[in-house]
């Protein structure tokens, strides 16, 4: 079915594309399949009769469906709203403005239900209804609200901003836990707007929030640029070690991304007390870039760490700073002070010189072989050297000619 003139098309502002077209293959899990609700005879009705069902004009109406004969009514027709032709959209919007503050809870059920799929074609007070009937005094009223805010507010976040800052701060357990996942469904789709939420909720009193928001900073890593750095950065430092722990979490995603900044804020964190935050740290550490003079630094400060783990993993890295001489002096500094037998092991092979303190066989690993000298009795030719280096010409070059013999 073609576009009719003037008919209104959400399109994501990003990309220019419409909001809610997708492949059949994926339209149950996407876009309008998604919004719609669920399946169920109210799709067979036909299309000039979902008003005057909607509005009360026609009390019933009979269907076929799978070869059956259903009488359907009010609330199956206000699910089919969506459905209504360019030409009845306006008269669509209000009958679903007006089954909204309907006094029946099951008609604003039904209301609520349809709304994210109309609010594609017309937005109007829509939003407004909505937050109305998050505070509906009628549980399964709120509860169908909050299933709606779910699914208009990573397309609408600015129409829903105001409510979701609200929802965020419900003293009711189960609006404050959908308000987080309503807010990560958003920033995955709109970084800019996780970040401002983000922004408010780690300066709040209340711990919970800030834990809460400090699990949704993974979601902004990516993407949330300078923002998002800044959150990270400011989490790492909160009085709650629970919204530190879920902001170290970060810093590897971090390290794959902007591994400049990631180096800071690991550098940052190196001395935390806390195990699983020092685990993060150590992750990140292993990710970052080990030619920066920084992040060699911090290894090497790291190696001599009062953590056995942080020191472990450390001295695992030191062999690929440094090398030579330089690696010998700071692994023998370092094995003075070690105290675990098997880091203090490990030091000693790498401060260990074998050109001068390994076996024989170690020392004479570099030689090259002894020419071999030719007794005036002995016809046999000279033995090939078991071991010959990559520049080692001999036995390539030409054979003699005949007049040089």
């Amino acid at each position: 079915m073609g576009l009719m003139a003037g008919e209104y098309v959400a399109r994501d502002p990003r990309t220019g594309k419409r909001i809610g077209r997708t492949s059949s293959s994926n339209r149950s899990q996407k876009g309008i399949a998604a919004l719609t609700p669920e399946r169920g005879p109210w799709q067979n009705i036909p299309l000039q009769d979902i008003i005057p069902l909607a509005i009360g004009k026609e009390a019933k109406i009979e269907v076929l469906t799978d070869g059956k004969k259903l009488t359907l009514g009010r609330i199956d027709a206000i699910k089919a709203l969506h459905k209504v032709s360019e030409s009845d959209a306006e008269n669509g919007y209000e009958a679903l403005v007006e089954a909204l503050e309907d006094d029946f809870p099951d008609v604003r059920i039904a209301a609520l239900k349809s709304m994210p799929s109309f609010v594609l074609r017309r937005q109007g007070i829509l939003f407004h209804c909505l937050s109305d009937r998050l505070s509906d005094e009628v549980e399964a009223v709120s509860e169908e609200a909050m299933n709606c805010l779910r699914k208009v507010a990573p397309m609408f976040p600015s129409g829903c901003e105001a409510m979701l800052r609200r929802e965020l701060r419900h003293t009711d357990k189960g609006h404050r836990s959908n308000a987080f996942e309503t807010l990560k469904l958003a920033a995955k789709e709109w970084p800019e707007v996780g970040c401002l939420h983000l922004d408010e909720l780690i300066r709040e009193a209340d711990s919970d929030l800030r834990i809460r928001g400090s699990m949704i900073l993974r979601t902004v890593t990516a993407k949330g640029g300078a923002e998002a750095w800044d959150l990270i950065s400011w989490s790492l430092q909160d009085e709650e070690v629970r919204v530190r722990r879920n902001a170290s979490k970060t810093l590897t995603l971090l390290a794959d991304v902007e591994p400049r900044v990631a180096a800071i804020l690991v550098e940052s964190s190196i001395g935390e007390n806390d195990r699983q935050i020092r685990g993060s740290v150590i992750k990140a550490l292993k990710k970052l870039d080990i030619q920066s003079p920084r992040v060699v630094q911090m290894i090497l400060r790291g190696a001599s760490d009062k953590d056995i783990e942080m020191r472990r993993a450390c001295i695992g890295q030191m062999s690929i700073i440094l090398s030579g001489q330089e690696l010998r002096e700071a692994a023998g500094e370092l094995m003075k002070k070690e105290i675990d037998p098997v880091l203090k092991r490990r030091l000693k092979s790498l401060a260990l010189d074998p050109d001068f303190e390994g076996s024989e066989e170690e020392k004479n690993r570099k030689l090259a072989p002894a020419e071999y000298v030719q007794k005036e009795d002995d016809s046999e030719p000279p033995p090939i050297p078991s071991s010959l280096g990559e520049d080692d010409k001999r036995g390539v070059s030409r054979p003699e000619g005949e007049e040089s013999k």
